[in-house]
């Protein structure tokens, strides 16, 4: 499509939850609902029409061993904007991909900066390692290099207990929250198990990665402070076998995170009835490969959160909290439109009919 055509676009436009139109102009690359009084070329298509989706939690830049190189970091990005994922936030990566910011084919980032972890308390290679009184410092450079988050790691396996721990005294992340939030930067932290979590609440961070130690007790906390959660459920049904890996030299790990992955479905229905903020994230570019946001959707519906606040976990609302629009009225034509009506079965988010990126078919 050249700059100077027209999309047009028939069928139910999902503006929000509540809000459906059944049309939809795309013109100098914006979302527009009244018909263009001139244009040299329109191009036509029909469908059910979403914001461009949101993957909440991935890493660009990042695999298993570490930073990539570019070639590999376009490949993940693209991966993404294939499956619908026009909108990134990458919780934490080594590589700086701002590059990426200057190219129209590639999806939105918001970045995290680079994940800050305590020594040895985290994957080789990924993070930050420091110990606790350079916390704040640390937050403090991550805050400038981001894009309005930090990334903390929240909990990790300790070696001399041989389980999940906490992995910094309330006092250093209270200080290092304030001082991100002194400089416009929101916090979240990587969690999987139970004993950080009310510290990191408390201390005033804004959201928490996976998730998976909610408990009965800490749930109304988060629903109190308003602390949000993305639970990467693609990512946390790979527990079992990263415990059976682990089994022989941790078993209490190994056993604790068996029991994480159990009740995971419960803990994130909980989590939603009580009134938590929950969002889509995959937490793809470590193990896991991009392009996997239709299928945490459907892992959201699988846990019970109705299909309705699923969908907006990964558009409507998700483009709220993270402060970028939807399809309203002169926002960026980022969209995607699918066969058939995603409400009806949420599936049909992994196979979109067509793309658009800043006002620009893709496929």
């Amino acid at each position: 499509m050249s700059e100077s055509a027209v999309l047009h676009i028939k069928g139910r436009v999902l503006v929000g939850p509540e809000e459906v139109r059944d049309e939809l102009w795309v013109v100098d690359g914006r979302v527009s609902y009244e018909r263009p009084t001139r244009a040299r070329e329109v191009r036509a298509t029909s469908g059910w029409v979403l914001p461009g989706l949101v993957d909440a939690h991935c890493h660009v830049g990042l695999d298993a061993h570490g930073a990539v190189d570019e070639s590999t970091s376009e490949k993940q990005a693209l991966t993404d904007r294939d499956a619908g994922a026009l909108l990134l936030r990458d919780a934490g990566s080594p590589a700086d991909t701002h590059w990426i910011d200057n190219r129209e084919d590639l999806p939105r980032i918001i970045r995290a900066g680079r994940h800050i972890a305590r020594t040895r308390r985290y994957i080789r290679n990924y993070a930050h390692e420091i110990e606790p009184e350079d916390l704040v410092t640390y937050v403090a450079q991550e805050a400038r290099r981001g894009d309005g988050w930090v990334k903390l790691v929240g909990d990790w396996i300790d070696r001399g207990t041989g389980d999940l721990s906490a992995c910094w005294p309330r006092g250093a992340v209270e200080a290092a929250i304030a001082e991100a939030h002194r400089l416009g930067a929101r916090v979240t932290a990587h969690c999987f198990a139970e004993e950080s979590l009310a510290d990191l609440v408390e201390a005033g961070i804004d959201c928490i990665e996976h998730a998976t130690g909610l408990t009965e007790e800490t749930i109304p906390l988060f629903a109190e402070r308003g602390v949000a959660i993305v639970p990467t459920l693609v990512n946390i049904a790979t527990f079992p076998a990263l415990a059976d890996g682990g089994a022989a030299k941790y078993p209490r790990w190994a056993d604790h995170m068996r029991r994480l992955h159990a009740r995971r479905y419960d803990t994130v229905r909980a989590a939603y009835d009580a009134g938590i903020p929950v969002y889509t994230g995959t937490d793809a570019g470590g193990s896991l490969p991009h392009g996997l946001v239709g299928s945490e959707v459907e892992e959201l519906v699988k846990a019970g959160i109705p299909v309705t606040a699923a969908l907006s976990a990964a558009t409507w609302g998700a483009r709220e909290w993270l402060g970028r629009p939807g399809l309203t009225e002169g926002a960026p034509a980022d969209l995607v439109v699918y066969e058939t009506d995603p409400r009806a079965d949420v599936r049909v988010l992994t196979a979109p009919r067509h793309i658009v990126l800043r006002g620009r078919v893709i496929s």
